[in-house]
C-alpha cells in the first residue's frame, strides 16, 4: 500500500464513495460518517438493517472532540488514554454533526481509533470521521483477506489491500464495544478482561 492507494482512497471517502480499508483486526467498510448518503450505502452493500448503528473511526480520539463529532466525559477521556488506539470501541455522546443513518438514532456512537498505521494514514488523510464496520455482507463472517468479502461488497467500494497484516493473527476477534455511561460491555472482544478489570477500579 503506497500513498498513491492512500491518496485514491482518501479522494473516494471525500467524493461519498465506500473503502475497504484494513484494521488490527479485520477488514472495515468506510464512508464519510459526514454524510447521510455516503452512510446509506455502506447499509445497503452490506445489507446491514437500519436499525443497528454503525461506529466512526478516526486517527485520535482528541480528534473526535476537537471537530464536535462527540462529547466525552474525563472518565471516558481517562479510558481513551488507556486504550486507544486499540482494538476498542468506545461510545460517546454524539453531536449534530453526525447523521441520524450512523447512530439508528441514536444519540450516542462507536468512536474507533485502530492501533494499525496503514489505517491510521488512511484517516489522516480522509479527513473525516469514515464508518467502522467490518466489510462483508451482513450475515456472513468478518474478512482478513479481500478474496473473502463479498463481491457485493467489492463491486461497490475501492479497496485498500492488506492481507500480509493478517498473515501473523490466529483467529479473528472483533473489537470490545464499551458504554462507560451505562457500565456496559456490549460485545465482548480484544481487551475485554482488560476492559472489564478498568472499569471496576475506575
Amino acid at each position: 500500500m503506497d500513498d498513491d492507494d492512500l491518496e485514491r482512497a482518501a479522494e473516494a471517502i471525500r467524493a461519498g464513495e465506500l473503502v475497504v480499508y484494513p484494521t488490527e483486526t479485520v477488514y472495515g467498510l468506510g464512508a464519510d460518517g459526514l454524510d447521510a448518503d455516503a452512510v446509506e450505502r455502506v447499509f445497503e452493500a452490506k445489507g446491514r438493517d437500519r436499525s443497528k448503528p454503525v461506529s466512526v473511526a478516526v486517527p485520535t480520539f482528541e480528534t473526535a472532540l476537537e471537530e464536535g463529532y462527540v462529547r466525552a466525559s474525563e472518565r471516558e477521556r481517562a479510558f481513551a488514554d488507556e486504550f486507544l488506539p486499540g482494538p476498542v470501541t468506545l461510545l460517546c455522546e454524539r453531536t449534530e454533526a453526525l447523521p441520524d443513518v450512523l447512530t439508528a438514532g441514536r444519540d450516542r456512537v462507536g468512536i474507533r481509533v485502530p492501533d494499525c498505521e496503514p489505517a491510521l494514514r488512511f484517516l489522516e488523510a480522509a479527513e473525516r470521521p469514515v464508518t467502522a464496520t467490518s466489510a462483508n455482507v451482513s450475515g456472513e463472517p468478518s474478512a482478513r483477506r479481500v478474496e473473502d468479502i463479498g463481491q457485493q461488497v467489492l463491486d461497490e467500494a475501492v479497496v485498500l489491500e492488506a492481507d500480509d497484516l493478517y498473515e501473523s493473527i490466529e483467529e479473528t476477534v472483533p473489537s470490545t464495544v464499551v458504554d462507560l455511561e451505562a457500565e456496559t460491555i456490549h460485545r465482548r472482544g480484544a481487551l475485554a478482561d482488560e476492559i472489564e478489570a478498568w472499569l471496576e477500579a475506575n
